[in-house]
């Protein structure tokens, strides 16, 4: 057989700079955080997040201790402050050492790094910025009204680990093409938008796993940030009018893995128990990881594409990445226009 002369797409996959994004960062449920400290092992580096006894705020100071190289997650806590297990220095939730047992002067240097954190919905979050820089107070994650009425259940939340680098997750956001054969959806419309530091997909369409048979669901998914994204999905299952708030939020281990903590929020059917509620979340969650997990066998087997090679049934995959890269820019280099206002809709060529 005669083979062609065509030369073979060529793919780049260029290596990254060890850099994590700037934004918000969830940690998980707000429950999750007493005055026990919590190791955490994010951003290349270990974390100790705590509780003060006296303020009941969230802290996250970095672990290691520079007297001795201690890790202060296995201290304790006192008052507002982290006591190192070894030698028994004292860390406020500020970073500035506030005690040494046995001196009578605290070293000017006795400082360990600690980070901005916040409260809502029911999550904890951490501001994370390479340039140190404090949170920029129009990117805090949105207050959702219906955690707050009493209407809804609590979050049903999973931790999902991913072999790949975590900007690889964003492609979803305007690769519509893929929800066909890997999450056996039909799409009836998409369209993306951008302003800011928000990315929104807008879909229709259908669902075998999370809708009706033959019923179908609209979709709303918001990116505020690099690392936070909330979903409002309405449909009907099992024959009944259901709106569902779906979590999707990571965290970067390293370069080459990060955590996807995964969360429902269902909104209560009053002629039900809560309990009855309560099997229903839990029900909702187990089909959106069965669903969810198709995504994360993809993640774990890919590789990187610096240049993919695009149809034009595709979605606005630069717009997404282009987007995306002002989280991993110093504030003063992002080029003007990036975080303007776009809007694109992808034409539908195919239904499944």
């Amino acid at each position: 057989m005669t083979q062609t002369a065509r030369k073979p797409y060529i793919i780049t996959s260029n290596p990254l700079e060890e850099r994590y994004a700037r934004g918000w960062h969830c940690l998980g449920l707000s429950t999750d955080y007493t005055s026990t400290p919590v190791t955490l092992e994010y951003f290349g580096k270990k974390l100790a997040a705590f509780r003060g006894e006296d303020d009941n705020e969230f802290h996250v100071l970095d672990s290691y201790c520079p007297h001795m190289g201690a890790d202060l997650s296995l201290g304790k806590v006192v008052g507002n402050s982290l006591q190192c297990p070894f030698h028994g220095w004292k860390w406020g939730s500020d970073g500035v050492c506030d005690h040494i047992p046995y001196a009578d002067k605290i070293p000017d240097k006795a400082i360990i790094g600690s980070y901005h954190t916040v409260e809502t919905n029911g999550l904890v979050f951490m501001w994370n910025d390479p340039e140190g820089n404090p949170p920029i107070p129009d990117q805090l994650p949105s207050e959702m009204p219906d955690y707050y009425s009493g209407e809804w259940t609590d979050w049903n939340l999973i931790t999902i680990p991913i072999e790949s680098n975590c900007r690889e997750l964003v492609d979803n956001m305007a690769d519509m093409a893929h929800f066909g054969p890997v999450h056996y959806s039909t799409v009836e419309s998409f369209k993306n938008t951008q302003d800011g530091h928000k990315f929104v997909q807008f879909m229709k369409g259908g669902h075998d796993i999370l809708a009706d048979e033959g019923q179908g669901f609209t979709s709303i998914a918001t990116y505020e940030g690099p690392a936070y994204m909330t979903t409002t999905m309405t449909g009907s299952m099992d024959g009944q009018e259901m709106v569902t708030h779906l979590l999707v939020t990571h965290v970067p281990v390293h370069m080459e893995k990060f955590d996807i903590r995964l969360g429902v929020m269902l909104k209560k059917n009053p002629n039900l128990s809560d309990k009855q509620n309560q099997t229903a979340v839990d029900e909702y969650t187990q089909m959106a990881v069965d669903s969810f997990i198709q995504d994360v066998d993809i993640w774990n087997n890919k590789i990187r594409v610096d240049n993919p090679l695009m149809c034009d049934g595709d979605g606005p995959l630069n717009m997404v990445r282009k987007w995306y890269s002002q989280f991993y820019m110093n504030v003063a280099d992002i080029p003007t226009g990036i975080q303007a206002y776009k809007e694109k809709e992808t034409p539908i060529k195919f239904k499944r």
